[in-house]
């Protein structure tokens, strides 16, 4: 099986060693070998994008833009045999992938305008005979570390804005996941990206991501993945002043008040948690459920989660793939075994054997539960779920709250009154009301607060702030 190449200054190189990539579903299934980055590669790669960073900041909008829309039709007109690759490679079920694959491609095209929409402000100063100037320039050469669970939309939305405002990349996708990032670096070729201003460095995190961080010509890091890591990243960026942008974990609520219309709470929360598998950093983990509805609430959702389709990603019958590794699985497992420790009624949540050799988990509820409870702390994800009863609505926001997470949050009801309060009170860059808390916009910001995300936002024009420096010139005019 032929090696598929990093991307370096245009060339593709596949360096001493490989790895193969196999599907979640069916691990029989080898879906090919990736070259393994190596820190000497990362060295060559940044060298490659410095180079070609100050010609291709220069470049005409116009051109920049008929690029970055290239590859969006490109990635379009390619949605079925991308979102085939994806699933193969991710494990979540073939709509879903497709549907994150037209993400991706509408992606990049709302960038290629955003080419042509970098705009400034021309400000009045205090004094006479002086006119001021407020641009946007590159921030200059990206770091971009990207995670298994979204391997194009992410990477997508990641190296649009990168490219659209002028820098160049040099990217790390997850190391289970390079297949569909190695699709977009062949794409970006096809469609006249000058070599250089795109760098694809496959492999390990401690080798290659270490060597992204560490880099002195590297002026920004945009990290989506673990709470740890992320940490990790955040420290090493303070100590060489790169430019930070951070996307990490989440514990989100979703509310159940007594008034809510009880079929689109149980579509909602069974979306927000077991949809993509649970592995979602918007997936809802905790439904805080008001008395009156509780008991209904739970029968109505341990109905609907047992019967989901569980099988393999292909399948068009399937509801809800594998979970994405061995690792994962016995992560998840763990946490289902420690919620029976901690008092929680578990229902679901045991790995079986489907009709390929994979990953497979049912869907776990746990029930009886308080929110100090680790299961409802921490981040599991993967497909489990906790029920947490309340009062009234005053509480259900304040556990809502309680949490070291403020990514995104959801409401279920038909108050407007209560509706208003959610959106104001909660504790989260993303509130939803009557709506899964994971199912996002491309053309609006994206991110959170709190310990789920740091630096400016992702996505639609306020990615700007992250990707390019403020410059203010004076100007005599007498």
């Amino acid at each position: 099986m032929q090696v598929k190449a990093n991307l370096i200054g245009g060339q593709w190189v596949t360096g001493q060693q490989a790895q193969e990539n196999f599907n979640p579903s069916d691990i029989s299934d080898v879906i090919g070998v990736f070259a393994q980055a190596s820190a000497e590669d990362v060295t060559s790669a940044v060298a490659a994008a410095k180079d070609a960073q100050a010609d291709w900041a220069a470049l005409d909008a116009q051109s920049r833009h008929d690029i970055l829309d290239r590859t969006g039709n490109t990635i379009l007109a390619r949605k079925e045999e991308l979102g085939a690759l994806l699933a193969r490679e991710e494990g979540k079920i073939l709509s879903e992938a497709i549907g994150e694959t037209i993400r991706a491609g509408n992606v990049f095209k709302f960038f290629a305008g955003e080419c042509l929409r970098n705009t400034g402000d021309l400000v009045s100063s205090v004094r006479p005979g002086i006119d001021i100037e407020v641009t946007r320039e590159p921030v200059g050469i990206v770091g971009i570390i990207t995670p298994w669970n979204f391997p194009i939309a992410i990477p997508a939305w990641k190296i649009a804005p990168a490219l659209a405002y002028g820098n160049t990349v040099v990217c790390k996708p997850a190391d289970l996941t390079p297949a569909c990032a190695h699709a977009i670096a062949e794409i970006l070729m096809e469609c006249g990206l000058p070599g250089g201003v795109f760098n694809l460095v496959m492999g390990r995190g401690s080798i290659v991501g270490e060597a992204i961080l560490d880099h002195p010509d590297v002026t920004a890091i945009s990290f989506t993945g673990s709470v740890n890591t992320g940490q990790h990243v955040a420290e090493k960026c303070l100590q060489s002043m790169k430019k930070v942008q951070l996307e990490m974990g989440g514990k989100n609520p979703t509310v159940v008040l007594d008034d809510a219309d009880l079929e689109v709470a149980v579509s909602s929360c069974l979306n927000s948690a077991f949809f993509s598998t649970g592995q979602r950093c918007t997936a809802s983990s905790r439904f805080i459920v008001q008395e009156g509805i509780h008991d209904e609430f739970v029968r109505r959702m341990t109905e609907e989660m047992s019967a989901l389709k569980i099988g393999p990603a292909l399948d068009s019958n399937s509801q809800m793939g594998p979970v994405v590794d061995e690792r994962q699985l016995v992560s998840n497992l763990k946490y289902v075994a420690l919620a029976k420790e901690e008092g929680a009624t578990v229902i679901g949540g045991e790995r079986f054997d489907g009709p390929t050799t994979g990953f497979y988990q049912k869907p776990a509820l746990f029930t009886d539960t308080h929110n100090k409870m680790r299961i409802n702390q921490e981040e599991i994800f993967g497909p489990c779920a906790s029920v947490i009863k309340v009062k009234d609505f005053e509480e259900a926001i304040a556990v809502a709250n309680e949490t070291e997470f403020g990514l995104s949050a959801g409401i279920c009801t038909q108050s407007l009154k209560y509706a208003a309060a959610f959106k104001k009170r909660a504790q989260a860059g993303l509130v939803m009301v009557n709506l899964p808390t994971a199912g996002i916009d491309y053309h609006v910001p994206f991110g959170g607060r709190k310990g789920s995300s740091y630096g400016p936002r992702e996505q639609g024009s306020y990615a700007k702030e992250f990707y390019t420096i403020v410059k203010t010139s004076y100007v005599s005019t007498g």
